[in-house]
Parts: structure tokens; sequence; C-alpha cells
């Protein structure tokens, strides 16, 4: 698949902005700060319906402006391409998302408005690659979670709504903990917990739907993630993914099922009740996990390089793609400012393995930036305005 016009209204820098783009490469060269990469943030948010850079929606509206508006002309189906659509079966689809920061978000496919914002997953799939893909290796937990689930949707969109219900079990549950342990605190007789079996029944059903997409995701990664890094630092690895839960090692061992994950998690909650009730938040669930990334027999957070990390970072989003393409069409693959951070063996390298893709979106500050082998079309960004030379 790919995207044949991007068309964005009042989206980050731009009041408005129409590029049309062609399969193969395409770089957007110009000056920092001038919205190369809110050009291609664009595309991830129709992919994902989040941002790479920041995690709220109001960011994205440009100051002054109520909402902004992403628009795009999406091609499916890649005659000639090992699994793909036949070239009487390509199909074109126009996708709007409308941005609106403390309100509900509207989109629309092909002009209907019968559709939420979440239909829209799976239609565009991207790859990103972009600096802040360090934080995979060297961040938080919750930075390798969200790679998962956004992995998972991409995959499999009917999971966002599992994804959804489990926030929002999450978020009644801890509300109802919170009030238990503030009226503790104040020498109150506490709050009334009647219902928290029944929250704990809710999490545990949805919380293993997501745990076990999370562990078959980790199991279909880990070769792919092996081979890639191998690609990207010949001698380097091996690499190691493994998921580590919130409710231990010996819980989850032999626990694949939905069934047998359940039951773990609803062990698990009714093991750490008084400790939760007395600190008012939920200790025990997907939300508490994290996917340890090892390099040879130590793990990467701490002990890996920069350019080790790096390696890393790109070998797993080389496996996302080769997942996806493997699931029958090719995502758009965006590398944002990334070359500038590479030594040049890297730069090179991830280069060649990317240049083959059906639509390829790259940013860089300045032409030389771009290896050869990504030679393709190019537009000029600066001031505001997106020209094709």
């Amino acid at each position: 698949m790919h995207v044949a016009h991007l068309s964005l209204a009042d989206f980050r820098s731009y009041a408005r902005a129409e590029v049309p783009l062609d399969p193969g490469v395409t770089a957007f060269v110009g000056p920092n700060g001038q919205g190369k990469t809110n050009l291609v943030e664009a595309v991830g948010y129709l992919a994902t319906l989040g941002s790479h850079r920041v995690a709220s929606d109001a960011p994205l509206v440009r100051v002054g402006a109520e909402r902004a508006v992403v628009r795009a002309q999406v091609v499916q189906g890649s005659p000639g391409l090992p699994g793909a659509i036949p070239a009487d079966a390509e199909r074109r689809r126009l996708l709007e998302l409308e941005i609106n920061p403390g309100r509900a978000n509207r989109a629309r496919i092909n002009r209907s408005s019968q559709v939420r914002p979440r239909d829209l997953l799976g239609i565009v799939r991207s790859v990103l690659f972009a600096p802040e893909d360090l934080a995979l290796v060297k961040g938080d937990p919750g930075e390798r979670r969200r790679f998962l689930d956004e992995l998972i949707t991409a995959r499999a969109p009917r999971l966002a709504g599992v994804r959804s219900d489990f926030e929002r079990v999450l978020k009644q549950r801890n509300t109802l903990l919170k009030t238990a342990a503030l009226a503790r605190r104040h020498g109150g007789k506490g709050a009334d917990l009647s219902t928290l079996d029944v929250w704990d029944q809710h999490l545990a059903t949805v919380g293993a739907e997501l745990l076990a997409h999370r562990l078959d995701l980790v199991a279909a990664l880990q070769p792919l993630a092996d081979k890639a890094y191998e690609q990207v630092a010949p001698g380097g690895g091996p690499v190691g993914l493994d998921y580590r839960s919130s409710i231990g090692d010996e819980a989850m061992a032999g626990a694949t099922g939905r069934e047998e994950l359940f039951q773990r998690l609803l062990e698990a909650l009714t093991a750490a009740r008084r400790q939760e009730i007395e600190r008012g938040v939920t200790l025990v669930g997907p939300h508490r996990d994290d996917l340890v990334l090892r390099l040879g027999p130590m793990p990467a957070k701490g002990y890996a390089s920069h350019g080790e990390s790096w390696s890393y970072a790109l070998a797993l989003r080389l496996a996302s793609y080769e997942l996806l393409c493997a699931d029958g069409e090719e995502p758009v693959l965006v590398l944002d400012d990334v070359f500038a951070e590479l030594d040049a063996r890297r730069r090179e390298r991830l280069a060649e393995l990317v240049a083959p893709g059906e639509q390829v979106l790259v940013t860089a500050a300045v032409d030389d930036d771009v290896p050869g082998v990504l030679r393709g079309a190019r537009f000029a960004v600066e001031n505001g305005t997106v020209v094709r030379q």
C-alpha cells in the first residue's frame, strides 16, 4: 500500500498543505524546524491514531486554530509484489481525520461520516524510524508496552477495542482503590469495596486477552529482531526478547492460553489486594509489564553502548516491518531524521535494507544526509511551504 496524496489543514505548523506522493522513495529536505517531521507525523497519526512525538492531541493543532484535519488518499494493493492484491482489485480510499483537542475526534472514509476514528486503523499501516526510538531500549517500560500494543493493533485493528476496554476498566478500578485508600488515611471506615471482585473479573478478562496477544507477538518478533540486528550490526548479537509480567515469572510459566492467563491474573489480583487498597492503585496487570531486551547475556538497557542501542532500536523496527509484510501488505516506511543520528556503516546498511520498500518517506536537514541508494522524489520544505524539486 502507499499514500498517493496527503492534505493538511491547521496541522502543526501548516495552515494548508497539499502533497502528492508516489510509490518508491520520497525525501523531504530542509532546515530544522521548518515542518518536515510534521508531514510524516501526519501519516503516522492516520496509522496509529497517535503521535510518535507527543502524548496528547493539543500540540497537533496549529496555534490559533480550533481543530486540525489530516486527509490522505490511500492506495491498497501493490501489483507485482508477492502476496499483493491483484491490480484489478486495487482499492483507493480517502481517509479524513478531524483532531479536536478536549473533544472527540471525528473520522470519515470515502466521505462517509458513519465511522469511528478507530475504524481507520489497519487501512494505513506504517513503520516509523525516528530519534525517539532510542527510548525503546533506554526508556521506561511504558515505551516498550506502547511499541508492542501499536504493533498488535496494526496487525489486528479490532484489538484497539480490547486496549480501550482495558484502559477503561483499569481507570474504574483505580478510582475505587484510590477512594478506599483516601478514606482509610483520613480515619474513615473505608469505601464500599463490594464491587472490587467484579472489577477484578473484568480486568482479568480483558487483561488476559491483551497479554495473550503480546506473548504471541514477542514470540513472532524474536527471530526477526535477531536477524535484523545481524543485518545492521554483523557479529554484534545475538539479541533476545523476554516478556516480563507483573504477576511473576513463576506464575507465568506454562500459561499461554487465555483461560490460563485469566486465572493467573485473577489469582495475582487477589494476592495483591491488601497492598493495592493501601496504595490506592492497581499493581498487577499488563499495564505494569515490560519487554526485557537482551544483547548477548546482558540486558540492553544499562549495558548497551549508544551505537548498540541504536542498532537494537533499528532491529525492532525492521522486525516490525517484516512481520507486517508477512501479513500480506507492505506498510509505509518512515525514516524521520534518522540518518543524521547514525554512523556511516549503520546509515548505509539501513538504507540498503529499506530501499526496496513500496513507499519510503525520508526527512533530512540536508540532501547529503540521504544515502545515495535512497535517491528518489525530493521536496524542499521551508517557511511552511512544500515544493517538489
